[in-house]
């Protein structure tokens, strides 16, 4: 039986994280870039400039240095609402020679369905600054789109070997996640060009279980490599029990069958202890994090984090810094943000950027403290 979760608690936590926020005891200055709305990712292109996603259906190209953007013209229509909208972008390992970027979005159905999509365009920008995405094509799509406007996941990732790596949530129906004749609640392992990747562990099976790589996730909103080239995932518990998962190929996380956290009214899931055979996940956090997004840090701006996972949280206004030891993991430290953080990004300089959520969410750069004189 796992322990309740008095609001009381949640709220304490919360207000701790606040607290230390205006202490100032982060040993980081924060630096307003720029403002959007409703903001959902971000990436570096190889020149320094900044891709963001806006829920509502926008794409902008931000030129850091000044905090200015441009809206980049030829998106695809997004099915705006609750958790769906614009969702992450990210270039292509050969961005510098081919241009093209990875866009992943909700995307309208038949009658009141939905479901994810991800499609490829080649970003074209011209000398007086403007911008448009051309040759705009769905390479992948979420199987079947259902009703609802929740746990879409698409987090895009790319690994040293080119291959693209997909999130897709379960869109909370539970079930999918278990069902092979489904891509919902799976880690997907693609080509560049959306095709199944050659070696996956279902190949064998055909259709879109060829896709998946692991299963039994519930609502994956971070994907990353660590400096080993190990894929971890960050999703969102139910009522407690968000997690850090080491994505193994052909793996199984166990949900809906186990969680360490419960359903939302009060229905208990039995913990991962009680199933061996499914994978527990490396970390968990109850009262929860809400984590929105993951990264490893890799920079010199901050040598004391090198190798360190950051993770974004929502409904914990934080970022929270997790020491990964191989397939060990553990929160390490919490930094209050006083808002709710979407993403969690290293820029081309190597140090840390964040987007809060919501409308107005700014672009924050973290940079070092300076030490003390004397």
């Amino acid at each position: 039986m796992k322990p309740s979760l008095p609001v009381a608690a949640l709220a304490l936590a919360i207000l701790a994280s606040a607290c230390a926020s205006a202490s100032g005891q982060h040993p980081f200055n924060v630096e307003a870039v720029a403002k959007f709305d409703e903001p959902w990712a971000m990436s570096f292109l190889p020149d320094g400039r900044l891709l963001v996603t806006e829920k509502k259906g926008r794409l902008k190209l931000v030129d850091v240095a000044n905090g200015s953007s441009r809206d980049v013209a030829g998106v695809p229509e997004v099915d705006y609402g609750g958790q769906g909208g614009f969702g992450d972008v990210v270039p292509h390992p050969g961005f510098a020679g081919n241009g093209l970027v990875y866009l992943s979005y909700a995307e309208a159905g038949d009658g009141d369905t939905r479901g994810a999509a991800l499609a490829r365009a080649r970003l074209v920008t011209a000398d007086d600054g403007t911008a448009r995405l051309d040759g705009l094509e769905v390479i992948w799509r979420q199987v079947p789109k259902v009703d609802g406007r929740g746990h879409y996941g698409h987090r895009i990732a790319f690994d040293g070997e080119g291959k693209l790596w997909l999130s897709s949530s379960e869109r909370q129906k539970f079930d999918p996640a278990q069902d092979m004749a489904s891509n919902m609640g799976k880690i997907l392992r693609l080509e560049d060009d959306g095709r199944p990747a050659a070696g996956n562990p279902f190949a064998g099976d055909g259709g879109v279980a060829a896709e998946i790589w692991s299963l039994g996730h519930r609502n994956v909103l971070g994907l990353a490599f660590d400096a080993g080239g190990q894929l971890w995932d960050v999703e969102m518990g139910p009522a407690g029990g968000d997690e850090l998962n080491l994505v193994e190929r052909g793996g199984n996380c166990g949900y809906p069958i186990v969680s360490n956290g419960d359903h939302y009214d009060g229905t208990p899931i039995p913990d991962h202890d009680t199933r061996p055979e499914f994978i527990a996940p490396a970390a968990h956090w109850t009262p929860v994090i809400s984590p929105s997004s993951l990264v490893f840090y890799r920079g010199d701006v901050f040598p004391q984090w090198t190798g360190d996972a950051f993770i974004g949280g929502l409904s914990s206004q934080s970022l929270v810094r997790v020491e990964v030891d191989g397939r060990q993991a553990r929160e390490a430290e919490r930094f209050g943000m006083g808002h709710r953080i979407r993403e969690v990004e290293q820029g081309p300089e190597g140090g840390l950027w964040l987007l809060e959520d919501g409308k107005g969410g700014r672009l924050l750069k973290l940079t070092p403290k300076p030490s003390p004189a004397g």
